[in-house]
């Protein structure tokens, strides 16, 4: 029972009820409100409920106001608020401020249903702090968090977020531990994975056979000699296993590219401190902000000419992958290192990210020498996360550890559970129930059995998380994806709707900015099924949130060798010769594409070409690009996606200003005209400088078709930050309202979240 106080109330006193909703269970919401109504001298209680949490204040009606003031201006670092209601109610008398039970621990049927899983964040400063300090109980302790830091969505069964809904049940909290746990004033007050030496997980050094060579700081520092050696080590992390070894070393980097069988693209380098970074990197103020933020994202940025770091850490390329130590765990093997480290995803190709150790000695035994384990299990596993900034805009290349799961609050209700299960390549999926969307992590290439599995246990884990069961699902059209697949095959109650592919992109993009009105968009990728059976990727739409007309595209080019072709970009260089010149004046250009190949080869492929025999049509930005970067004899066989324009970024003279002629006739974007040009030209500065101009110089054209519309970009191809600083400069010249995704993924990424927007406008119109 509340105890209740007789004595006579003063008439200034009054009651109010408070409803809030959003990111505020698991964050050190609660303690917060215990110690700002401490601080006003108000009381009642708080608790958390299905929504988020419901408080009750009685005092002085104008100190109520000043509370919910600071409330709103004072929130914990990973707390946000997405809707606060108040209601008046009759004085009860309260005597002091509780923390009371959540509702579900008083009444076990009830299900949370829009509370929100928080997600994985950096160690904090002052845990941190502790950590490095000799007199703290959790000195060097490789797991210590609290409510403002540690791992949220990696170790979470299911909600309400408790420890015993977590991977942290398996450990009993020690005296110490349980008092920090329970005592409001605490930072650790419900930190769901407190834990300290005597009590918490236990960290482990094996060899590939699981035999324990060290545990604990013994761990620790035999992990720093093998790697100082020369070794690679798997290290576990927040939500999976890191491949590590010294990046100045040339030697071991070759050996981790040869047994991952990863010839060059880039890996991603882990730094002990900012310090150390801009030794190897140049960073602007907006990126140092990134890469030091309570996310800890990988961040691209330009690396210096002169360092000691191995140039097979990034071949062919002015940039590196750079990010900061996020665990205790990453701390301490970084302190005593104090060298820049290789950090990559433990997986094989074409599968997810492993979680634990078995599987690990299992699949990638021949890929490493050693295993730093700990025995806290990953539920829910989660890449890094990766950013870049353009200018002062910021594109995201992976939502992952971080930044999701990822929310939006709806400015109104959905009337039916909506599901949408993304693309094939870089699968997200995205729910939308009540007012809430729900992005989940990226999810990755669905081009194996064990990816579709990782597809379908992510699933699992939101449907689990918010007891949900879609009534409607939104996939791509392509026959051929998984998704698709998947959601044809569900029992016939459950809607089924298929969104195309560059509208789903430009439907992300909306999305995240919550537009309502026409947009004038361009979808520039490698791939996505058309509405005429056909590739597109070169698509420029006049589109809403209900509709969409495809006003102009890329003129389509074959593929030779259909899938082949992406792999190839000499193909998509070979196939636009084929479509201007005859063999034989083929035969007489001077170009280094052509000696790729034998004649016999040539003949073939034209016959192929002729007749349509695997060589499907294709109006992809992507392949375009391909192309472009195989006539400048930079790429002709591409190991890793995006190369081309990657490297071809490197090439980009500012000062050069000219464009090739292009030809836009009846809604259809012609390039004849700019090969004949491209061929003729030896300097590939030129060549490629004078392609990025023209790709601008069409955007625009277009866009003065229709000066009343805002410009939206989506797809993977504005992943390039040359192409992408060239149009927000036009854009700014030339005064024109634009849209780039900054907080959700411009890539295929985003396309879960564009289907889901689609089906939120149609559910509320149907």
């Amino acid at each position: 029972m509340v105890p209740m106080l007789h004595l006579e109330q003063s008439p200034l006193e009054v009651n109010r009820t408070l409803k809030i909703t959003g990111l505020v269970q698991g964050v050190g919401f609660r303690p917060f409100v215990y110690q700002l109504a401490d601080r006003y001298s108000l009381n009642g209680y708080i608790l958390n409920n299905t929504q988020g949490v419901s408080l009750e204040l009685e005092g002085e009606e104008a100190v109520i106001e000043d509370f919910i003031e600071s409330l709103q201006r004072e929130l914990p670092p990973l707390a946000r608020i997405d809707t606060l209601s108040s209601k008046v109610g009759e004085v009860v008398g309260y005597t002091n401020f509780q923390i009371h039970k959540s509702e579900t621990e008083h009444n076990k049927s009830i299900h949370y249903t829009t509370a929100l899983v928080s997600p994985d964040i950096a160690i904090c400063k002052n845990c941190l702090e502790e950590m490095n300090d000799p007199k703290n109980r959790r000195y060097v302790y490789p797991f210590i968090n609290c409510t403002d830091c540690g791992p949220r969505y990696s170790i979470i069964e299911t909600l309400p977020y408790d420890r015993p809904n977590t991977s942290m049940h398996f450990f009993t909290m020690c005296e110490a531990c349980h008092n920090e746990y329970t005592d409001p004033l605490d930072r650790r007050f419900h930190a769901q994975p407190i834990s300290c030496p005597d009590c918490g997980p236990t960290l482990r050094l094996l060899d590939s056979s699981q035999k324990v060579l060290g545990e604990g700081a013994d761990a620790v520092s035999l992990t720093v000699e093998a790697i100082k050696k020369g070794r690679i080590v798997a290290v576990k992390g927040l939500g999976g296993f890191h491949l590590i070894c010294d990046a100045s070393n040339t030697k071991a980097i070759a050996v981790l590219r040869k047994r991952k069988h990863r010839p060059v693209k880039p890996f991603a380098v882990i730094f002990p401190n900012i310090n150390l970074l801009e030794s190897y990197a140049e960073i602007s103020s907006e990126e140092e902000a990134i890469i030091l933020s309570k996310e800890k994202p990988i961040v691209i940025v330009p690396k210096r000419s002169s360092s000691t770091m191995s140039d097979l850490v990034a071949p062919s390329i002015d940039r590196l992958g750079v990010f900061l130590p996020y665990t205790p765990l990453h701390h301490l093997l970084l302190k005593e290192i104090n060298l820049p480290l290789v950090a990559t995803s433990a997986n094989r190709s074409d599968e997810p990210i492993i979680r634990k150790s078995e599987e690990l000695i299992e699949k990638l035994s021949s890929v490493f020498d050693l295993v730093l384990d700990h025995d806290r299990g990953i539920v829910n596993a989660n890449d890094d996360s990766v950013v870049q900034m353009v200018g002062d805009e910021k594109i995201t290349l992976r939502m992952a550890r971080g930044y999701t799961p990822y929310s939006i609050k709806l400015p109104f209700k959905s009337r039916k559970k909506i599901l949408a299960v993304g693309a094939n390549q870089k699968n997200t999926i995205t729910l939308i129930f009540d007012d809430t969307l729900i992005v989940s992590p990226h999810i990755g290439d669905l081009n194996s059995l064990e990816a579709f599995e990782y597809f379908e246990r992510t699933l699992e884990s939101f449907k689990r998380f918010y007891d949900f069961e879609p009534e409607v699902i939104l996939c791509d059209k392509h026959p051929e994806y998984m998704t698709r697949k998947w959601a044809k095959t569900l029992c016939s109650d459950v809607d089924i709707i298929e969104v195309q592919h560059h509208y789903a992109h430009l439907l992300a993009g909306m999305a995240e900015y919550k537009l309502n009105e026409k947009v004038l968009g361009f979808a520039f990728d490698g791939t996505g099924y058309g509405d005429d059976g056909t590739i597109w990727g070169g698509e420029v739409m006049i589109a809403d949130n209900q509709d969409y007309e495809r006003v102009f595209s890329l003129a389509p080019f074959r593929l030779l060798g259909g899938e082949k072709a992406i792999k190839e970009p000499r193909r998509s260089a070979l196939t636009l010769l084929f479509e201007i010149y005859t063999l034989d004046e083929i035969r007489e250009l001077q170009l280094a594409l052509l000696e790729t190949f034998s004649e016999q080869e040539i003949t073939v492929l034209h016959k192929a070409w002729k007749q349509g025999i695997n060589a499907p049509l294709s109006g992809s930005m992507g392949r375009l690009f391909d192309a472009v970067a195989s006539f400048a004899d930079i790429v002709q066989l591409s190991s890793f996606e995006g190369e081309s324009g990657l490297i071809m970024e490197q090439y980009v003279d500012e000062n050069i200003t000219e464009s090739f002629p292009i030809d836009i006739t009846n809604g259809v974007i012609k390039f004849e005209k700019m090969i004949e040009a491209m061929v003729t030209i030896v300097d590939k500065r030129i060549m490629i400088s004078m392609f990025f101009n023209t790709i601008v110089e069409m955007i625009f054209q277009i866009a003065q078709k229709y000066p009343e519309l805002p410009l939206l970009f989506s797809g993977g191809v504005f992943q390039n930050k040359v192409l992408v600083e060239k149009i927000i400069k036009r854009c700014k010249e030339e005064g024109h309202k634009y849209y780039f995704q900054k907080e959700t993924a411009i890539n295929d990424g985003g396309i879960s979240l564009g289907q889901a927007w689609y089906g939120y406008h149609l559910n509320t119109i149907l």
